[in-house]
């Protein structure tokens, strides 16, 4: 999910973090008997990890003191391997993002989006998923490209960064709504041709909401031409997803992205994905640019992009 916030959001989020981190010692929060392998990630509490998300399903949502949703599930069988209890803490997106900077949390999850500008002020695991460009289309109609959007009404949430991709299609006309169940009720109601949201949002709201009579469609990428002649297409690309953290935390990330790695070689994240109705030729298989955006910035060179078979 790739968001953006004003700033005045980004400042209230760090001053509410705080107030929401500080409920409770470290003390009460540790669990007994913890390994030194454990120990020795760093976490702010021995044994904890602090986890910031936003409601958000089926990405991330909180059920009593338990993280469900896609990130939620693949947060949950890393920590377990890696012995952490884990601990949420709900805010919005800037919150999210202002916990980790200001270390007031050990990690956030939910479709963060890796950019240069996050990795210079935290840390990115490796991929847990990749996020395609999916479309959510009324049945019975079909696009592919972006120029099958021209002249059509295409709608968003305000703040999304579809809003400047909408925004550079000929003859487009943007709406953008509040939240995503606006887009869904225009859509239904024939008000809008195709709302561009993450792609599980869509999924969801196609079984849970089937009288809005709405499919799922993944955009073929525009071309590199498409993008250097109207850069904000962009964002009708695929991008990278990560767990993001404290910018000292290397360890802990470290650690994560092992046992990222080590879940599309075993199966488990093609088991996730599927179990909320994604579809993991899509979701688990980088596109070229993925590698060539990290490798030395914050990858070596040589970086590879997990992946499941090819």
């Amino acid at each position: 999910m790739i968001r953006v916030r004003s700033l005045v959001a980004v400042l209230s989020a760090m001053l509410l973090i705080p107030a929401v981190a500080g409920c409770g010692s470290d003390g009460d929060d540790e669990p007994k008997n913890v390994s030194a392998k454990t120990a020795a990630l760093g976490t702010i509490t021995p044994g904890v990890i602090k986890v910031a998300v936003q409601p958000y399903a089926p990405y991330t949502s909180v059920q009593g003191d338990k993280i469900v949703g896609l990130d939620g599930d693949i947060l949950a069988y890393a920590a377990k391997k890696l012995g952490l209890e884990v601990k949420p803490q709900v805010t919005d997106f800037a919150g999210m993002l202002a916990g980790v900077q200001s270390r007031r949390v050990d990690i956030t999850i939910g479709g963060v989006a890796w950019s240069a500008d996050r990795q210079k002020q935290g840390l990115f695991t490796d991929p847990p998923y990749y996020s395609p460009p999916a479309m959510a289309v009324r049945s019975g109609k079909t696009y592919k490209t972006v120029d099958d959007l021209k002249g059509l009404q295409l709608g968003t949430v305000e703040g999304y960064v579809w809003v400047k991709s909408i925004q550079a299609v000929p003859d487009a006309k943007l709406h953008a709504y509040p939240d995503a169940n606006g887009v869904f009720d225009d859509l239904g109601a024939g008000r809008v041709d195709v709302g561009f949201l993450d792609p599980l949002i869509i999924i969801a709201a196609q079984k849970g909401r089937p009288e809005l009579k709405i499919d799922t469609q993944y955009m073929t990428p525009p071309t590199a031409a498409q993008v250097k002649a109207k850069p904000a297409y962009e964002y009708f690309q695929p991008y990278q997803t990560g767990f993001y953290l404290p910018k000292k935390a290397t360890k802990l990330e470290k650690a994560i992205s092992a046992q990222i790695d080590a879940m599309y070689e075993n199966g488990e994240l093609e088991k996730l994905v599927k179990k909320y109705g994604g579809d993991p030729e899509q979701f688990l298989k980088p596109s070229a640019d993925v590698a060539t955006a990290r490798r030395g910035v914050d990858r070596p060179q040589d970086w590879t992009p997990p992946s499941i078979a090819q």
